[in-house]
């Protein structure tokens, strides 16, 4: 059964399912297995992997830095900046100090973590001038709606903008409303994180769904692969599930190669409706 990819405007075509590493390199006696588990991925073709700066104070950035360390070639990198940061030298600063950690002289996709006081206008300027000193490749945005996604269009080089990373998940399907068909319309991939949900009540009722339970049951997978290729069954749609350890590296990859039947997909949606008028983007 083929896997599927996502490609981006220039072209680079990546598997619709990534790493995720929010939440790692907190703690140091975890830090070999988070290596392990990513390099794990990385072997099973699952080869964007999403960071950022504020990730474990950069501590995320550097359990990826040792990740790669000897295969930068294979892997899409991704990382973002701190709105604070998003702008001038402290924007040139805070890219050199991912790259530091990063062991890395180029990041492939740099993102503006969320919204902040730094007027879109100096961002997308910011992004250029590492895109000329050969730091970055593509850049894009996280955590933008609807709205802020036209404000951009407006900016000058704002159309250059490759990608919008997002909360997506069954239980939250707020950007099908506008911003997904937009995004889809321009043929600019959305990176989905938290694809399971978060933890907590929302995650474990998710997977324990009756709906969620059966279908699992019928293409012999896991609740988790079926949430996962349910994200990806959408055009342009890449997940970025956390990789924590390599048994769930394995199943995340498995679950490429599950495609789901109309049948399917619409007692997910009878069970999980998507909201019929605009909400607030979910945040996390």
């Amino acid at each position: 059964m083929s896997e599927k990819t996502v490609t981006f405007g220039d072209g680079v075509v990546l598997p619709a399912i990534g790493q995720g590493t929010w939440y790692m390199g907190e703690q140091a006696g975890q830090r070999r297995q988070e290596v392990a588990a990513l390099r794990a991925g990385i072997d099973l073709g699952l080869t964007l992997i999403d960071t950022a700066e504020m990730y474990a104070d950069g501590g995320a950035e550097e359990v990826v830095g040792e990740a790669i360390k000897g295969q930068r070639d294979k892997v899409y990198l991704v990382s973002k900046v701190y709105p604070w940061n998003a702008g001038g030298q402290k924007g040139i600063a805070a890219c050199d100090a991912s790259l530091r950690r990063l062991g890395t002289d180029r990041i492939d996709l740099y993102l503006l973590h969320w919204r902040g006081n730094y007027p879109l206008a100096e961002t997308v300027k910011l992004m250029e001038t590492l895109q000329q000193q050969g730091k970055i490749g593509r850049w894009g945005v996280s955590n933008l709606d609807y709205a802020d996604m036209q404000e951009l269009g407006q900016v000058p080089g704002g159309h250059h903008c490759a990608t919008n990373q997002v909360l997506y998940h069954l239980a939250s399907r707020g950007i099908e409303y506008d911003l997904l068909p937009w995004c889809q319309q321009q043929q600019m991939p959305v990176m989905a994180y938290c694809p399971l949900a978060q933890a907590g009540r929302l995650r474990t009722g998710l997977m324990n769904h009756p709906v969620v339970q059966a279908i699992a049951q019928d293409y012999n997978a896991s609740a988790a692969q079926v949430l996962l290729a349910w994200v990806v069954s959408h055009q342009g749609v890449i997940a970025i599930p956390k990789a924590s350890s390599i048994e769930h590296v394995a199943e995340n990859a498995g679950a490429l190669t599950i495609s789901l039947s109309a049948e399917a997909l619409l007692q997910l949606d009878q069970a999980f409706p998507a909201p019929g008028q605009k909400t607030a983007l979910d945040v996390l």
